[in-house]
């Protein structure tokens, strides 16, 4: 048997999964799971198809990152108090 089980301990474990979730809920479970083990067997047997390389930002793209002015907008209101929550 797998992981060393038994026909009485993989009985029991049944029992327990539906009554937690529900005799409802398992062909829905067993639904999900089959579509989660598809889409694992498939990606893992596709590996060329993620790009992985790191992408080296243009000059327009780091222009547009710099903040005009020397200084962000949370280190400016560093020392403020934080806003009034309470409610009346």
């Amino acid at each position: 048997m797998p992981f060393g089980m038994g026909v009485g301990e993989l009985v029991l474990i049944l029992v327990i999964v539906t009554v937690v979730f529900g005799a409802t809920k398992l062909p829905q479970l067993g639904d999900g799971l089959g579509r989660a083990i598809k889409n694992f067997k498939r990606s893992m047997g596709s590996l060329n198809e993620i790009e992985v390389t790191p992408r080296v930002p243009s000059v327009s793209e780091k222009q547009s990152d710099q903040v005009v002015g020397g200084g962000s907008a949370a280190s400016s209101n560093a020392g403020a108090a934080p806003p009034d929550r309470s409610t009346k």
